[in-house]
């Protein structure tokens, strides 16, 4: 049973059960609002079920694979590695399972949260049905995700192609896979069945893999796929596909057991009465929104992939929470533009702020150290991948980017270095455990203070103290 009895008029309407429905959901409800969530499938959203949890559990079982193959480098024989699918299955399916009671119908109603199966329609700038209910609500708010985008290929429709929503259907570990796109998407799930035995071929229209990252760092994760098996086409693109092979236009044939696509994702806006409500568009499909996630009509708000991109979880959750306080207590709070991202290949790739690239010309310095040069990185024979700070005049930390084992976690730190606006000197004059990977963003923090410390000015002044100094208990001595 519901918590709160659905009456005529609710303070918060949540459409969509994902990461943005629910911690908007919950944040609502913490602040005493009257919400209901309404979900016409299972809460948990892609990320519970189709998304970030099972693609990590996956990955976690193809890194243990390619472990197992390089340990002899470090001295460990461990024989012929077997990969068993079924098993990886489960696993997968145990992650989802441990992870779902959070994200549980159970949880929401005991948060205080009304929750209603079904598909919302909006049918006036403040009702809405869901099946034989109509709800009138104070607020709205819109999270109802994303679907996976798909290529206009000729005989697309003669196949089944894989998603990464369809992919854990998957019983049997393909023999040969293709993927389509070079992003996040495609680099991750291709580098893990690469590892866990499939013949993998990553096709993408750019030159590159990670379009949107540091070329040294996509460049790094090109090889590094490479050595795990896969195959890249880069600078193709699919234009017809017959049963099992995939043609490129560049007349290329790929055979493949199952095709795996990954070009991107689209907001979910079809079929939800939005024209009704008053809630526009944007040429992408996308939510049109202002700065405080509010749409069109100003009742309703929108939070998660349904605005577009980037399409990330912990962005989804952060708006999600953004929106909900917004509705419910009549706020204008701004989204924060410090987006930090990684990609969880091997070696991972963490980003936030300003790029490398974007800070030539406007006046930034680009601070590298190489991961061969971090002690770390030397001990575990993991020495392939740098870290990279960008920081502005006044040396400020304005950027960041990792390349290496557990990129993601380092990140952490730099993403609030660029929030709070710290400089080299506050990452310097921290003090970090050693030895982590963290020492790679001392020695880089460090490069930029004693590259200040290199300025004839400022050793002139240095210099004249240090005489001065001197001089003074040169003086003390002889009183003395």
């Amino acid at each position: 049973m519901p918590v709160h009895p659905i009456e005529d008029t609710v303070d918060l309407l949540v459409v969509g059960g994902g990461t943005a429905g629910l911690v908007g959901a919950h944040t609502a409800a913490a602040l005493g609002a009257r919400t209901v969530l309404v979900e016409h499938g299972r809460t948990g959203g892609d990320c519970l079920w189709t998304g970030c949890v099972p693609s990590k559990a996956l990955l976690a079982a193809a890194s243990a694979a390619a472990s197992a193959r390089r340990a002899s480098s470090l001295g460990v024989d461990v024989g012929e590695v077997r990969v068993e699918f079924a098993r990886v299955r489960a696993h997968v399916r145990a992650a989802i399972t441990a992870v779902q009671p959070k994200d549980s119908p159970e949880a929401l109603e005991k948060a205080g949260v009304s929750v209603l199966t079904g598909s919302a329609v909006f049918t006036g700038p403040d009702t809405a049905r869901i099946g034989e209910r109509s709800v009138r609500f104070s607020a709205a708010l819109l999270a109802t995700g994303a679907d996976p985008a798909m290529p206009p290929i000729d005989g697309m429709e003669t196949i089944e192609p894989l998603t990464s929503e369809t992919l854990w259907d998957v019983e049997e570990l393909p023999r040969r896979l293709v993927v389509l796109g070079g992003g996040p998407i495609g680099c991750e799930l291709g580098q893990a069945f690469a590892r866990l035995g499939s013949a993998v071929t990553v096709v993408d229209g750019s030159d590159r893999l990670l379009e949107p990252e540091d070329p040294d760092a996509a460049a790094l994760v090109a090889a590094a796929l490479q050595r795990d098996g896969a195959q890249l086409r880069l600078g193709s693109q699919g234009v017809r596909i017959e049963p099992g092979v995939l043609h490129l236009d560049d007349g290329t044939a790929l055979p493949f057991d199952r095709l795996l696509v990954a070009v991107g994702r689209r907001p979910r806006t079809t079929g939800l009465g939005l024209d009704a409500a008053g809630v526009d568009l944007d040429d992408d499909g996308s939510v049109t929104l202002d700065a405080a996630l509010r749409t069109t009509n100003r009742r309703i708000w929108a939070a998660g992939d349904v605005t577009g991109p980037p399409f990330f979880t912990h962005t989804a959750g952060m708006h999600g929470s953004v929106a909900a306080s917004n509705a419910v207590l009549g706020l204008a709070r701004r989204i924060d533009p410090v987006v930090p991202r990684v990609t969880f290949t091997s070696p991972e790739v963490a980003s936030v702020g300003l790029s490398p690239a974007e800070a030539a010309g406007s006046g930034c310095t680009v601070r590298r150290v190489e991961h061969a040069a971090v002690d770390r990185a030397v001990a575990e024979g993991e020495t392939e991948g740098f870290t990279s700070l960008v920081l502005d005049r006044r040396h400020r930390v304005v950027g960041a980017v990792v390349v290496g084992p557990r990129a993601g976690e380092t990140l952490g730190e730099l993403t609030l270095a660029v929030r709070q606006r710290l400089t080299a000197g506050d990452l310097a004059g921290t003090t970090h455990a050693y030895p982590t990977y963290d020492d790679a963003i001392v020695d880089a923090a460090l490069d930029d203070v004693r590259a200040r410390l290199a300025n004839p000015l400022v050793r002139g002044a240095l210099r004249a103290a240090v005489w001065v100094r001197g001089r003074l208990r040169g003086g003390q001595r002889s009183e003395r």
